[in-house]
């Protein structure tokens, strides 16, 4: 773990600690370049994304600096490329390209148009057994600086319950509790587990049919471990199911779509998933989880050489194979249509 220094933090917080009152002291200090990286190799994605930004000082209000993109973004100043190695040798370079996204909720920053860096690729299937790394470098054109990480990939693993492929899954089953036990895979830190349930809703007077998923976020769980092959378990209450469904599946006042406008729902399917975090990725949410304890300061954390910021890797596994979906049981859909949430008997079911 590294502490990013401690002039960074002061060119951070300090315009704001001094901003409302009168000193005869200067604050600022001489310009450095300071290159802040966060990126992840998300290994089910065909486009892979790196955002990529300078720290900035200035005299003055440093909220008006932060609302200009000029103040903190490197232009077409960066070379950006991805090395992809095994068994030490450089297998592919991915070369980055700037593209601007929409999606950055106003806040201290500018919003919504945000530049990031982008490539398309694919991970190999066969990744885990040729031990794939992948070495991000970034070359300011401007003075030649190198600013450079490396993570490992999280490989595949084993889910023993439910079972890929199970067939049928029933969550009409109150007082009980069930397990879900898996292999920790290598590389792989923390799992955050969820139940993705998918219906699909008839709307409007067209009856239009639109397919539609909620996520019930079940507790996270740590691996003791990198190396994998441990046993790992997290349990649940099924009987949970409905009041999740309850409270998420009726549309709120303000949404895009009305709940008046909903006829009817149908049941589809329940997959089981996995998100799994590298171990710098891990490690960067631990430090950033809010303190429990009467000592609130943290160590700042990065594994950006010559910059600060976060490179890593996330896997996600599903239980839901191309042949068997996993449908709700009978029970579960009789309980589900009694809860008044627009659910109505599926043809075949």
């Amino acid at each position: 773990m590294k502490r990013i220094p401690l002039f960074l933090i002061l060119i951070f917080f300090l315009p704001f600690v001094f901003q409302s009152c009168e000193t005869d002291f200067d604050v600022t200090a001489p310009w450095q370049d300071i290159t802040v990286v966060y990126g992840l190799i998300s290994q089910n994605d065909s486009v892979h994304y790196i955002k990529i930004n300078k720290a900035f000082l200035g005299e003055g209000n440093a909220l008006e600096y932060a609302q200009n993109p000029d103040s903190s973004s490197y232009g077409n100043n960066l070379e950006v490329t991805l090395k992809e190695t095994g068994n030490g040798s450089v297998l592919r370079t991915f070369n980055f390209d700037t593209t601007t996204i929409f999606n950055k909720e106003p806040g201290i920053f500018y919003a919504p148009g945000q530049v990031v860096y982008k490539s398309a690729f694919l991970i190999p299937s066969d990744y885990s057994s040729r031990e794939l790394t992948y070495q991000l470098e970034i070359r300011n054109k401007s003075n030649g600086k190198i600013i450079t990480a490396t993570t490992p990939l999280v490989n595949n693993f084993a889910v023993e319950t439910p079972r890929p492929g199970q067939p049928v899954i029933n969550f009409a089953t109150e007082g009980s509790i069930q397990r879900i036990k898996w292999t920790s895979a290598k590389n792989g830190k923390r799992y955050n587990v969820s139940i993705r349930f998918w219906f699909d809703e008839v709307i409007g007077a067209a009856r239009d049919t639109v397919p539609r998923f909620i996520d019930w976020n079940l507790n996270s769980i740590k691996s003791n471990s990198v190396q994998g092959g441990e046993a790992m378990e997290l349990q649940y209450t099924p009987a949970s199911f409905f009041s999740i469904c309850k409270n998420m599946i009726p549309y709120k006042d303000g949404s895009s779509v009305a709940e008046s406008a909903v006829i009817s729902r149908l049941v589809n399917r329940v997959e089981f998933l996995f998100a799994v975090s590298g171990d710098e990725l891990n490690t960067y949410m631990e430090v950033n989880e809010p303190s429990s304890g009467i000592v609130q300061e943290k160590p700042d954390y990065t594994n950006i050489e010559n910059g600060i910021g976060l490179f890593s890797c996330r896997f996600t596994r599903t239980t839901e194979t191309p042949q068997v979906k996993m449908r709700l049981s009978p029970l579960t859909e009789e309980r589900l249509i009694t809860e008044n949430i627009k659910f109505v008997k599926k043809i075949g079911n």
